[in-house]
């Protein structure tokens, strides 16, 4: 089973806390993060959300939305490399379901030790 790492309220002051480098030691986790607002789950899809290689090539990954508890789940479908660092994306395009766009992008820096 993955490990995941929560992210609360990703959109309202978190910039600082998430805007880090961060480092796991298992190659398979989950991503999960909480918004504060419901989505629209038309933008929650690998082209809004997705995860790259310090290159910014693309990782194949599978995304779920949890519409009870407003949670997005970013799973790798390949292991992450150990000793690569690797960039969690989540751009403006992600809209609230009454249409409003994320502020700012995210993005989170992580490395597998």
């Amino acid at each position: 089973m993955p490990k995941y790492l929560d992210i609360q309220n990703v959109t309202q002051g978190m910039e600082d806390k998430v805007k880090q480098t961060l480092k796991f030691k298992t190659g398979k986790f989950l991503w999960k993060v909480k918004f504060n607002t419901p989505l629209d789950p038309r933008t929650v899809n690998n082209v809004n959300l997705y995860v790259t290689n310090t290159e910014k090539q693309p990782l194949m990954t599978s995304i779920h939305y949890d519409t009870l508890n407003n949670i997005i789940e970013i799973e790798p479908l390949e292991a992450y490399a150990q000793h690569e660092s690797y960039i969690l994306n989540i751009t403006t395009a992600v809209k609230s379901k009454g249409g409003n766009n994320l502020k700012t992008p995210v993005q989170l820096q992580f490395k597998i030790d």
